[in-house]
């Protein structure tokens, strides 16, 4: 079933972007696990277990418990993988979930670009006359950024050439070009832009087919969980930092006397 949820996924480019969107909207979730639940949930939005919707506020419906969808969970003591039941949030009711907005000139926003770019394996110069948001050289290696365009431009434009700096890892990766590794980058700052609720264009999946022509299954999933573990990490850091931390009396010293 996740083989014919990969395969799925990749066969069009909108199936592609479909899939981006419900990836974006459920960032904890692998790559695999969101093709599965795509192929029994046609239309899914937001997954999350019966456990994940109870600490949200939200209870499953009766009538739906017995249409779960299946996907992949760790098991307990967090040894293995078993199957478990998760839900839609359609299938659920209770507090109204709202979505995280990072809005344009806030502290958020601030964070969110420079925590992005201290993600760069390369460094960033600045280039007014550059046309663009940002571009990754990869002969020179380096980042030209222009700062003269709106930050949720700029957002989603340097999570994109910060993804190819990470991907071609400073000429590590000799298979790299950018024909072939862009829809990667795009997809990464997609996800990103999609979870911070960041406007965003969709990548551009014109090449879509001709890139995954020939790939297996497993092959596709390994390249949608790279692209889905980047975001992830990227993410999980910009959360850190937009986020306040709680006080802790145990964290807090004594003032000396």
């Amino acid at each position: 079933m996740q083989d014919a949820g990969v395969n799925q996924i990749i066969s069009s480019p909108e199936n592609y972007a479909a899939y981006l969107e419900v990836q974006g909207a459920n960032p904890m979730y692998s790559a695999g696990n969101i093709a599965l639940a795509m192929v029994q949930f046609p239309g899914i939005s937001q997954i999350g277990t019966a456990e994940r919707w109870k600490v949200l506020g939200r209870t499953v419906l009766d009538s739906e418990k017995s249409n779960g969808i299946q996907i992949f969970a760790r098991g307990s003591f967090g040894k293995g993988y078993g199957i478990a039941n998760a839900y839609d949030i359609t299938q659920t009711f209770g507090r109204e979930i709202t979505p995280v907005q990072v809005a344009e000139g806030s502290k958020e926003m601030e964070s969110a670009l420079t925590t992005v770019m201290n993600y760069s394996l390369v460094p960033i110069e600045i280039d007014h006359d550059l046309p663009e948001p940002a571009y990754y050289d990869h002969n020179k290696l380096v980042i030209a950024a222009n700062p003269n365009f709106g930050e949720a431009e700029t957002f989603a434009a340097l999570a994109a050439e910060v993804a190819l700096t990470r991907i071609h890892n400073k000429g590590k990766n000799i298979h790299y070009t950018r024909k072939e590794n862009e829809l990667d980058a795009q997809s990464v700052s997609y996800l990103l832009c999609k979870r911070f609720g960041i406007e965003c264009e969709m990548p551009d999946l014109s090449n879509l087919t001709d890139i995954y022509n020939g790939w297996t299954a497993s092959e596709i999933r390994q390249a949608l969980s790279y692209i889905q573990d980047m975001s992830k990490q990227i993410g999980g850091s910009i959360d850190k930092s937009i986020t306040p931390q709680p006080h802790s009396r145990g964290n807090m010293r004594r003032p000396a006397r």
